[in-house]
């Protein structure tokens, strides 16, 4: 039965093959003034769905037919924000951890009670629909354009779920701003939020990295190295640069998010996690699907909610703000007085094209905000700053190459080509920094002779 005169209330449709939950529920959410819609099936919901129009899902999770994981996953296709609440008497954790991770808002075990659903109910309806949320939300995330803000509020209405967040855009744009504001808008924000970038690990380490190793598993391995995955449980972890991951490790990234445990390298034993993984690449990933360079199964895995930051050139509304925004930052650092652009300086920071997003932005206005002695910043100084910013920026991972390359030749010369005492310098056993000398076709031996060269030739 369906509240009549009730186009401001707020609509829920429950969802179970048991009569008495759904007269159960649909009592309990009409005494709080809740418009009620229910379906007794999967289908039968998937149905109401486009005619009632919902603001929020009730289901339980084991019914004939279509159970709860599947109406969810077949909701979320086309409207990968709805809300969703599970319902469950015979559910183990790991059903629990699995819904969480697919999209549910929460998981609530039958019997039920009154008190918590209603609770639950109303904290995320209000998440939804109060405002002082999206506010809270995006308190260190800087912008006044409609594109961001449109980003901004679809983050803030997943953030409080373990849905797996996808996010894209070019380097420098801000992918690890949104993915941090994720995990403090989430109920995870008390625990570890651990970003890795996939890009900037060597190949033959990564496994290492996420998932661990025993004591032997391979030369140097002198100890048991605990993964990023068991570091973040219970946190959030951020795959930067994911597009990256070699094929042979994407498989077993794709068995850690089905199964939600990890097994080290070398052992035998798997360790149960609960993990929110919000991922992000600039690479197009479907057309590295195309070619063959990254798994289609894996893709939509990540991507169950996705996000699209658009390139700072854009979005110009957001250039002021963020510029005044990082003079005061620049400012707060330096013990100075705030400085500000002059109107025609900041007319041109707006026009600038920035291939290199907020990172040259904020490049540009540090050697602006150092070089000025004035508290206004002038145009020609502006043209200066962003004529002395390369405008072809390098990538993340060329980056990451060309500092790891320096920070090796940097080693050596300090132990004299030493590599015992090197490695143990960089934290690396022989072993594993013997690879990175070859990764760089550094020679270690051009350290203690002088006269030979400080790498090999290339081939």
């Amino acid at each position: 039965m369906t509240n009549k005169n009730t186009e401001s209330l707020i609509k829920v449709l429950i969802v179970d093959d048991d009569e008495d939950v759904l007269n159960l529920l649909e009592s309990w959410l009409t005494k709080e003034k809740y418009d009620v819609k229910r379906a007794n099936s999967g289908q039968q919901a998937i149905n109401e769905v486009n005619i009632y129009v919902p603001d929020l899902v009730v289901t339980d999770l084991f019914m004939d037919e279509m159970d709860g994981m599947e109406l969810m996953t077949q909701l979320h296709n086309d409207n990968p924000l709805l809300p969703v609440i599970m319902l469950s008497g015979q559910a183990q954790i790991p059903d629990a951890i699995k819904a969480m991770h697919l999209g549910t808002s929460a998981f609530l075990t039958k019997p039920i009670d009154q008190q918590e659903f209603i609770d639950t109910v109303k904290r995320i309806v209000r998440a939804c629909h109060d405002n002082s949320v999206l506010k809270e939300f995006s308190k260190n995330i800087v912008y006044k354009s409609k594109q961001m803000a449109d980003i901004v509020k679809m983050a803030s209405l997943v953030a409080d779920n373990d849905v797996s967040v996808f996010i894209t855009g070019a380097t420098g744009s801000g992918k690890e701003v949104i993915a941090k504001a994720i995990h403090d808008a989430s109920s995870r924000r008390d625990q570890r939020f651990i970003a890795v970038n996939c890009g900037a690990i060597p190949d033959q380490l990564l496994e290492s990295e996420l998932f661990g190793h025993e004591k032997g598993a391979f030369t140097g391995a002198n100890v048991k190295h605990e993964g990023l995955f068991q570091a973040a449980n219970a946190g959030t972890i951020f795959l930067d640069e994911v597009g990256d991951m070699p094929l042979a490790l994407q498989v077993k990234l794709l068995r850690v998010l089905q199964d939600f445990e990890v097994r080290p390298v070398g052992s035998t034993k798997t360790y149960p996690i609960d993990v929110r993984l919000i991922s992000a690449t600039h690479k197009n990933l479907e057309e590295a699907v195309e070619k063959g360079e990254f798994r289609e199964d894996l893709y939509y895995r990540l991507k169950v909610v996705p996000l699209n930051i658009p390139n700072l050139i854009d979005r110009p509304d957001d250039v002021p703000a963020l510029a005044d925004h990082f003079l005061a930052e620049f400012a707060r650092n330096n013990k100075q007085e705030q400085k500000r652009f002059s109107p025609d300086a900041m007319k041109y920071l707006v026009s600038m094209p920035w291939p290199g997003n907020v990172r040259q932005l904020i490049n540009v206005i540090d050697l602006c905000a150092t070089i000025c002695r004035n508290k206004s910043i002038p145009l020609n100084l502006v043209k200066k700053a962003v004529h002395d910013e390369p405008m072809n920026m390098q990538t993340l991972k060329e980056a990451k190459r060309e500092f790891e390359k320096n920070y090796l030749l940097s080693v050596l010369r300090i132990t004299h080509g030493h590599v015992a005492n090197a490695a143990k310098v960089a934290g690396r056993n022989r072993t594993e920094f013997y690879k990175l000398l070859n990764q760089y076709n550094i020679e270690p031996a051009a350290f203690r002779d002088k006269k030979k060269p400080l790498a090999k030739e290339s081939t």
